[in-house]
């Protein structure tokens, strides 16, 4: 098994002027392609200014860094891999720098919290109308679920209600939890500060579980969008392993 984290770009944001990278996953086994998030839509690669105003996303932040380069397709034809090959495509939540390339993966039954796939559409932006559900297979998570042998998706609402993590062990990196948006920045845990979460409290008693889990298994996290974190990340051709 092997673990390739994806770079969907850079983003600022204006209220305190940190600059995130858009993360995406791609778990590879013997017999599964499971993609993990999409990034933003492409049509921001093309135009990211007139993009983010179309979605009143200007008023939050700005993208710094989205070419093709960095859209689903490209960051998987680094590794050899085309979309139509991806078996599952794992949703984190459905906010809009999560489920951009949504309809990317024809082949994939996309997998996601239950309470994000009853609604009409994804998340999207507050405010804004998201991309319809594709047409598609879904398997709609509850609860914790194993996905494959050493692929488990853990259910960690109050960031966006249905949000999952992954906790994933590989051969001789050993446990990686794949924290999502759960645990934007590792300060979060030291500081509590869970403002904008869909649900504070929720959000919270998910990331001090996600925390203990770490701890219990000795599991190295990537966070949602840590600055600090992203440049030292092994990104894509490189992997974890």
């Amino acid at each position: 098994m092997r673990l390739y984290v994806l770079d969907y770009g850079l983003f600022e944001v204006f209220e305190n002027g940190r600059v995130i990278g858009i993360p995406g996953f791609l778990i590879a086994t013997e017999t599964h392609l499971i993609a993990v998030d999409t990034g933003f839509p492409p049509r921001y690669a093309a135009d990211p200014v007139g993009a983010a105003q179309a979605d009143g996303l200007d008023t939050f932040g700005r993208v710094l860094a989205l070419s093709e380069a960095n859209l689903p397709a490209a960051q998987l034809a680094q590794v050899g891999v085309a979309p139509e090959q991806v078996t599952q495509l794992v949703l984190t939540h459905t906010h809009i720098d999560h489920v951009g390339g949504i309809d990317a993966f024809p082949n994939a039954t996309i997998v996601v919290g239950a309470a994000e796939r009853h609604l009409e559409r994804p998340l999207y932006w507050p405010g804004e109308s998201g991309p319809e559900w594709p047409n598609a297979r879904y398997l709609a998570i509850e609860s914790d679920t194993q996905l494959l042998p050493g692929v488990t998706l853990l259910a960690t609402p109050g960031h966006s209600p249905g949000h999952l993590s992954l906790l994933v062990e590989l051969p001789q990196s050993g446990s990686m939890l794949l924290a999502g948006d759960a645990i934007n920045r590792a300060d979060e845990l030291t500081s509590g500060d869970f403002g904008g979460a869909w649900d504070v409290e929720q959000a919270r008693t998910s990331a001090e579980r996600l925390a203990q889990i770490a701890r219990e298994r000795g599991a190295q996290v990537i966070y949602g969008h840590d600055p600090a974190q992203w440049d030292m990340v092994r990104k894509a051709p490189a992997f974890y392993g």
